[in-house]
């Protein structure tokens, strides 16, 4: 059943207002018309606070009295048109500025209301404001989405159903300003993936900047996360910027967020959550515009109950969650994906790329790969540099021409790799499995008798 706060999120599309007049009576009479009317409002009695909330794409339209202590109206439209020309911003004049507001609206502002106005003449117009701001955005989005789409699948590779329902998901989220958790296995491509969260989006032309939580000394972690002012410490001769400082309007990737220390677990949550940083040997705070990725092999929810990660710091990056399948799951993708680091492989070395005969891509389509594309990706450099023993399951020394499997046996091998793949996936559900693959169930329990598969094995 659909609550209050639900019906109005529909209503106004999901764009909050910030509204900005410094007479307090009018401020809270147009919040509290706003509110009525199924907006979320910031208020404020001056435009620097509120300057500092906007940024280009927020979802969100602005109402500003035109005379304001400090900056002025107009010189908030101007700012907003700098960073964002299609923000819809809704000037309140007095009855001596409507030359000036009419002025204004040729200068990029979206409408005018003259005090004293009624509450629903401003619901009205602000609700108009609204419906265009969402429209705005959604083409936006869908723009951004059609220019990206080749790039992504060339990106990350793979046609399994998994594989195409995470590179949607990377372009759904991309542009989103929240924050995004990793989840994925030794070698399946998390920094990848945060690559491409990073390069689809309207960060792309900042700094991206990586650092594995595991690989860097606890010691020195602070300093280098944060930075430090000279004579911090000893040995700190003059000012280092930290990597957070660093990837301001851009993104931050954390690789094995799991192994991050607990003291620094808390400075993280902190940065996440006021998007400030202190520089090590300085009370001045900074603020830092950064979109943070985290990546992880293990299950941090496992982690929080014995101790081990802080359960305020995983509640706070477990708003947007990718799981990038493990290549045992997606055995389809095998002949694709090795085709193309051998042609990779190829031009590096300046080799010839070789061919696979069946039994080799047989081979490596029954291999489980516990170290997951990066494993493959070896394999591929190995068998371009014609290595003994390249491929996991052939004798060093077997021969290139070994004869494939008969047909029948290829065909089975790759069906029965397809329904383990969908029963795993679906937890041992047998219907569950049928249904992603489209097979009646007396049809899958014929196959899976057949295979010697159990649904009490994946469950």
């Amino acid at each position: 059943m659909m609550n209050d706060t639900d019906a109005n999120a529909m209503e106004t599309g999901g764009i909050d207002v910030i509204l900005v007049e410094d007479d307090a009576a009018v401020r809270e009479g147009s919040a509290q018309a706003l509110d009525l009317a199924g907006f979320a409002v910031r208020a404020f009695d001056s435009a620097e606070p509120a300057r500092e909330l906007l940024h280009a794409h927020c979802r969100a339209v602005l109402v500003s009295d035109v005379r304001l202590p400090g900056m002025s109206g107009l010189e908030l439209l101007a700012a907003m048109r700098a960073v964002d020309p299609d923000l819809p911003v809704i000037l309140v004049t007095g009855h001596g500025d409507i030359a000036m507001a009419v002025q204004a609206m040729h200068d990029g502002a979206y409408d005018f209301i003259e005090k004293p106005y009624s509450s629903a003449q401003l619901a009205d117009v602000v609700r108009r404001a609204a419906d265009r701001r969402r429209l705005q955005l959604e083409v936006r989005e869908l723009r951004q989405r059609l220019a990206h789409s080749q790039g992504i699948d060339a990106a990350l590779l793979g046609n399994a159903p998994a594989m195409r329902e995470l590179r949607r998901l990377i372009l759904d989220v991309a542009s989103q300003p929240a924050d995004v958790l990793v989840y994925g296995e030794t070698g399946t491509g998390k920094e990848l993936v945060a690559r491409c969260l990073h390069d689809f989006s309207e960060r792309a032309g900042h700094h991206y900047v990586a650092i594995n939580c595991g690989a860097i000394p606890e010691t020195i972690f602070e300093s280098e996360l944060f930075g430090h002012e000279a004579g911090a410490f000893t040995g700190a001769a003059k000012r280092q910027t930290g990597k957070i400082e660093h990837a301001s309007k851009g993104t931050l990737f954390l690789d094995e967020i799991e192994s991050l220390p607990l003291a620094m677990q808390v400075k993280l949550l902190r940065v996440l959550q006021e998007r400030l940083v202190e520089r090590l040997g300085s009370v001045q705070p900074l603020p830092v515009d950064v979109r943070v990725i985290a990546a992880s092999k293990a299950d941090l929810q496992e982690l929080v109950k014995t101790g081990q990660f802080r359960p305020d710091l995983y509640y706070r990056l477990n708003l947007i969650v990718l799981r990038i399948p493990p290549l045992r799951e997606r055995r389809e993708d095998i002949p694709l994906l090795f085709e193309h680091f051998m042609l990779d492989a190829a031009g590096r070395y300046r080799r010839d790329v070789p061919s696979v005969p069946a039994a080799h891509m047989q081979a490596l389509m029954r291999h489980d790969w516990p170290g997951n594309v990066r494993e493959l990706r070896n394999a591929a450099d190995r068998y371009v540099l014609g290595l003994q023993g390249a491929l996991p399951g052939i004798a060093a020394g077997a021969a290139a021409g070994t004869p494939p499997a008969p047909l029948a046996d290829q065909v089975g091998a790759f069906e029965r790799a397809l329904i383990e793949v969908e029963l795993r996936n679906a937890g041992g559900n047998v219907s569950v499995a049928c249904a992603a693959l489209g097979l009646p169930k007396q049809t899958m329990y014929h196959k899976m008798q057949k295979y010697g598969l159990v649904a009490e094995d994946y469950r």
